[in-house]
C-alpha cells in the first residue's frame, strides 16, 4: 500500500505512536497549503490507523494568505467526517497566526479553539520575527479567556532558552513537532525540542504533517527500531499530557 512500507512496519513496531493523539495537522482538504484532496486526506489517516495514532486534531491556517473563515473550514471538517470510516478520532480546529486578522477574529471570538474544554487557542508567529506587539497579543488571548498554545517553538529562528522562559512564565503552552526530534528541521530544531522536553516545557506533540512525503521524510530518518526507541523516546513525555 506505502512506498515506504517496510519503514512503516519499523514506526509501527517501535509502538512511538500507539494511542497517541497527533495535535497539529493540514490533512483537512484544500483549504492551506497542505493536503489538496479528499483522497490524499484520507489516504494519510489511513495510515494513521496503522500507526495506532488515537485522535489527529486538523488545525488549517488562519492568517493574512489563508483567511479562512470558521464557517468554511467546519463545512469542509464536515465533508471529511462524511468520508472517513476509521478508527482515528477528527476533531477541528485552527492553527492561527499572530496577525492582524488574528486580532480582528480574537476580537469577535470568531475562533476554531482546541482542546477538549475549548479553551485553549494553537497559534503560530513567522519563523524569522515575532510580530509586533506579541506580548499584547498573547494578554489579549488571556482577557479573551483562553490559553495560548505556540506551535513548534523549537521552528522560530529568533527564540532562545529565554525567550521559552519569559512565555513560559506569561503562561504560554508549548506544542512541539514529533519530526524536529527525528531531526527533520535539522539540528538545531532537534536540539531545541529536547531541551524543551528536558525542561517540562512541552505539553503536547503533533505532526504539522502537510502531505504525505513529510511524514515519509520523517519515516526514512530513522530506519531502524533502535534508532526510533533512541530518537523519539522523549516523546513518551509527554503522551499522556495531551489532555488540554
Amino acid at each position: 500500500m506505502w512506498p515506504f512500507k517496510k519503514h512503516v512496519d519499523t514506526l509501527q513496531a517501535s509502538g512511538i505512536l500507539n494511542g497517541m493523539t497527533d495535535w497539529h495537522s493540514h490533512i483537512l482538504p484544500g483549504v492551506d497549503d497542505g493536503f489538496r484532496d479528499m483522497e490524499s486526506s484520507l489516504e494519510v489517516l489511513r495510515l494513521y490507523d496503522e500507526l495506532g495514532i488515537r485522535k489527529v486534531w486538523l488545525t488549517p491556517h488562519i492568517m493574512e494568505d489563508y483567511p479562512n473563515t470558521t464557517d468554511f473550514l467546519r463545512g469542509r471538517f464536515s465533508e471529511l467526517q462524511e468520508k472517513w470510516d476509521g478508527h482515528v478520532q477528527l476533531a477541528l480546529a485552527s492553527e492561527n497566526m499572530l496577525d492582524s486578522l488574528f486580532e480582528e477574529r480574537l476580537s469577535k471570538n470568531d475562533l476554531l479553539p482546541i482542546g477538549d474544554r475549548g479553551d485553549h487557542l494553537l497559534v503560530e508567529t513567522s519563523y524569522f520575527n515575532p510580530p509586533m506587539g506579541m506580548d499584547d497579543i498573547i494578554d489579549n488571548i488571556f482577557q479573551a479567556g483562553y490559553f495560548p498554545l505556540l506551535a513548534h517553538p523549537e521552528r522560530y529562528r529568533y527564540m532562545g532558552d529565554d525567550d521559552y522562559r519569559k512565555l513560559r512564565d506569561k503562561g504560554v503552552k508549548f506544542q512541539i513537532n514529533y519530526c524536529s526530534l527525528a531531526g527533520q528541521y535539522g539540528d538545531t530544531a532537534r536540539k531545541r525540542a529536547e531541551w524543551l522536553l528536558k525542561n517540562g516545557m512541552a505539553e503536547v506533540t503533533g505532526s504539522d504533517v502537510h502531505r504525505l512525503d513529510t511524514l515519509s521524510m520523517f519515516i526514512d530518518k530513522s530506519p531502524s527500531k533502535k534508532e526510533f526507541s533512541d530518537r523519539l523516546a522523549p516523546l513518551m513525555q509527554v503522551r499522556d499530557l495531551a489532555m488540554l
